[in-house]
């Protein structure tokens, strides 16, 4: 299908930033900063996860896949740039239904990518993920790493990727790709933060247990080649990856075409370590019990490299993980029942 829309080219638009997705967890913290920088900004969501009450900008409640809706979005607001945030994020989900995966992830992208050549908007930062590496050859990795994903969700946000780099060679379309390792932590203020039905990520789940809204956390796997047994991750502040979405965004207005960008603290913590930082803040016992590894799940996923700080001047300011757990609790105790959709 050849598209009837010539390359996104001319002056671009002097509209507001585009948010699909802003009123998601990592969206809601970098609308919130764009806004405190003074940077305009409209949200796009349909609210299927997100939540309107972490929306402190104008919200257009419309799907990526209603062609229609979105050519009149940018014809409302002629934004000036675009920070996606818009996806499907469980990977078991996206292994037991690809094809969902697939037509939101990839094809909404495109369609988010027809609109912005339509209407000469050349900027788009992209939420990508380390899930595009897939299982790691070699601790902290890189952006020089091989890309190989092992999960649906994986191959998607790659192919959003090779997407917007196919869409930049041809057409003069400016991105950033910024892979995220484990995004935590709320607002310093406690009053915006992570919610997500069903919860799967671990401080989360560990915080839930110390609130007394669940009876013990399960520990998958205690057998890894780690120090105590138990994976590692790497664990980004919330609010220090909206900062890297504003770096980028002016990386890229600047004249920069093209960014591959890893974002995390370059240390990694087990699972253990998580639930003795929830003990410590908290101050409550957190039962657990060790269960059998997840498919698939590597011992260490850590980050590597300078590119964050050499190409944005970007690095994580809270990456000590009691702060990271200090401020997602502090915003569980204030919203116990999360967000009112």
């Amino acid at each position: 299908m050849v598209s009837p829309h010539p390359p996104a080219e001319g002056p671009a638009p002097a509209g507001p930033v585009l948010v699909p997705g802003g009123a998601g967890y990592i969206g809601s913290h970098t609308v919130r900063l764009f806004q405190r920088r003074g940077v305009p900004v409209v949200v796009l969501d349909n609210l299927s996860t997100g939540h309107a009450a972490s929306v402190s900008a104008p919200l257009e409640r419309i799907d990526l896949g209603d062609r229609s809706a979105l050519g009149q979005v940018f014809e409302r607001h002629a934004p000036r740039a675009v920070v996606h945030f818009a996806a499907k994020t469980y990977v078991g989900e996206s292994v037991s239904d690809p094809a969902r995966y697939y037509l939101e992830n990839v094809g909404h992208t495109w369609n988010l990518l027809e609109a912005m050549r339509a209407s000469g908007c050349r900027d788009i930062v992209l939420s990508s993920s380390c899930a595009t590496y897939g299982n790691p050859i070699e601790v902290p990795i890189t952006e020089a790493h091989p890309q190989q994903p092992v999960s649906p969700y994986g191959r998607t946000k790659l192919h959003m990727e090779h997407m917007m780099e196919d869409y930049s060679r041809a057409y003069g379309m400016r991105f950033a790709a910024l892979r995220y390792f484990n995004a935590a932590g709320a607002s310093q203020g406690g009053d915006l933060g992570e919610w997500h039905d069903p919860e799967t990520h671990l401080i989360p789940l560990v915080l839930q247990v110390a609130l007394g809204r669940r009876s013990e956390v399960q520990i998958f796997g205690d057998d890894y080649p780690t120090p105590d047994g138990t994976c590692i991750r790497d664990y980004i502040h919330v609010e220090d990856l909206a900062e890297a979405h504003l770096s980028a965004l002016a990386r890229l207005q600047a004249g920069r075409e093209r960014l591959f960008v890893n974002l995390g603290t370059g240390t990694g913590y087990s699972v253990r370590e998580v639930i003795a930082a929830v003990e410590r803040v908290t101050g409550c016992k957190v039962p657990s019990r060790t269960v059998a590894r997840r498919p698939g799940d590597p011992p260490r996923l850590v980050s590597g490299g300078m590119r964050a700080l050499e190409e944005l001047g970007w690095r994580a300011r809270r990456p000590a993980l009691e702060d990271i757990v200090a401020d997602a609790w502090r915003f569980l105790s204030a919203h116990p029942d999360g967000f009112a959709r």
